[in-house]
């Protein structure tokens, strides 16, 4: 997935199917993350960096 933007607290975000949040941190706008998902919440999953691609 792409990271779209920066959080308030500096990890990554991104939105998936019908906006959908996944907050992976350590990530950077723009970049390209091959995640895994750790949490999953109603409004808002929580994943971790398993591959950046470049």
């Amino acid at each position: 997935m792409t990271i779209d933007t920066l959080g308030d607290q500096g990890d990554g975000i991104t939105r998936v199917e019908r906006g959908y949040v996944v907050i992976v941190p350590d990530a950077e706008p723009d970049e390209e993350v091959t995640v895994e998902i750790d949490t999953v919440q109603s409004n808002v999953a929580f994943a971790s960096i398993i591959e950046r691609r470049e």
